[in-house]
Formats: structure tokens, C-alpha cells, sequence
């Protein structure tokens, strides 16, 4: 996901999918702001969709930098076990091959659609490993993509949308690592990030 479906600010004691079921998480420090992660795009691509949303965002809404989100929102306490499993998985996987396939609509916006059945895997990996405390948002297939406009009137996202496609070819998009934001109810702040090492056979 992008910008689409921006997690809610949580209450101190739990943590809330919107309409969905309340679920503790084991610990929560004053103050605790929700986990977003996201694979790391290589630089050239990280530069052209950084362009595009500087370019189509409305001004006083592009608080973040282009990103593919993985996980919306995991636990504040989950921090340092989550660190160790994406050193872990970052250590043992190659850079998962990845494709931007097609440009869409969100309603109020546009964005590319990946496929990458490896990203997936990953994704499906950390899931299995933090199983009950992922919000139902988070629990099924991602369906990856990278925002570049959220937030307008449909009829600007759809010719956002048409313009953008009319030169669009599919295209491979390198994918880099993993990283961990903190969500600050708008601007996101860096917790960590790690590069994929791992060596393909």
C-alpha cells in the first residue's frame, strides 16, 4: 500500500483496525506510535517516483518519500524482535526480482501496480512470524504497489492516470531491502533499514 490506507492514530491501550476487533498488543510504552514497513527501492527507481509525487500529491500531503508498503501498522513493541528478523531475512535472501506491471486508479489517486511473487514471500515470512498481532489489514497478500497521487478529485486522478499510462510500458523495478518506520500520524521517522545479501543460486 501507499497513501491509500494511512493507519489511525491508536489509543494507549490497544491497537485498533477500523471496524475490526480490538487487539492488545503485549506491551505499550507511553508515547508508543505504530511500525510501518516497507521495501526499499533501488536508487534510480527511488528517484522517479519521489518526482512523481512531489509533482501530483496536493501541496501539504506528500509527508513521505515513495514507498511500497508491506506491513500498515505492527506493534509498537514489536521494535527489536522485528529488527532481528529482518536482519535475519535480509541476510538470507537475494533482492527479490520485481515488475511494475500496470498504472491504476485509487479513486482520489493513482498508483503502480508490482508483481513480485519473491516480495510476496518475504511479506509472508515476517506475517507468519508476528502471527495474532497483525491487524486484518496486514494479514492477507499485499497487493503491492507505489502511490504517486492520493488525495484528489477523481476526475484529476483520472487524468493523472491516462497520462501516465499513454507512455508506460512494464518495466522491471529493483528492490533493494527492507525498512522500518515509525508512524507519526502523517510524516513517517526512520527506525531501521537493511539490505538484501542474500546470494541467488
Amino acid at each position: 500500500m501507499g497513501d491509500d490506507k494511512i493507519p489511525p492514530k491508536l489509543s494507549r491501550s490497544s491497537l485498533r483496525e477500523t471496524g475490526g476487533p480490538v487487539i492488545p498488543p503485549p506491551f505499550r510504552a507511553a508515547g508508543a506510535v505504530p511500525i510501518i514497513v516497507t521495501a526499499t527501492m533501488g536508487a534510480a527507481d527511488q528517484r522517479v517516483f519521489d518526482r512523481l509525487r512531489a509533482a501530483h500529491f496536493p501541496p501539504g500531503r506528500n509527508h513521505v518519500a515513495a514507498h511500497i508498503t508491506l506491513f500498515h501498522q505492527l506493534p509498537p513493541s514489536s521494535h527489536d524482535e522485528l529488527d532481528r528478523l529482518i536482519r535475519r531475512i535480509a541476510a538470507d535472501t537475494p533482492p527479490p526480482p520485481a515488475h511494475l506491471r500496470e498504472i491504476y486508479s485509487l479513486g482520489g489517486g493513482v498508483a503502480f501496480r508490482i508483481e513480485s511473487p519473491d516480495l510476496v514471500a518475504v511479506h509472508a515470512r515476517i506475517a507468519d512470524h508476528f502471527a495474532g498481532a497483525l491487524t486484518a489489514q496486514d494479514q492477507g497478500v499485499p497487493r503491492l504497489h507505489i502511490t504517486v497521487q492520493n488525495k484528489v478529485e477523481a476526475a484529476e486522478a483520472r487524468k493523472l492516470r491516462d497520462a501516465l499510462a499513454a507512455d508506460f510500458h512494464p518495466r522491471p523495478l529493483a528492490i533493494t531491502g527492507l525498512a522500518a518506520h515509525h508512524y507519526l500520524g502523517g510524516p513517517w521517522q526512520a527506525a531501521f533499514a537493511r539490505n538484501f545479501r542474500g546470494v541467488r543460486t
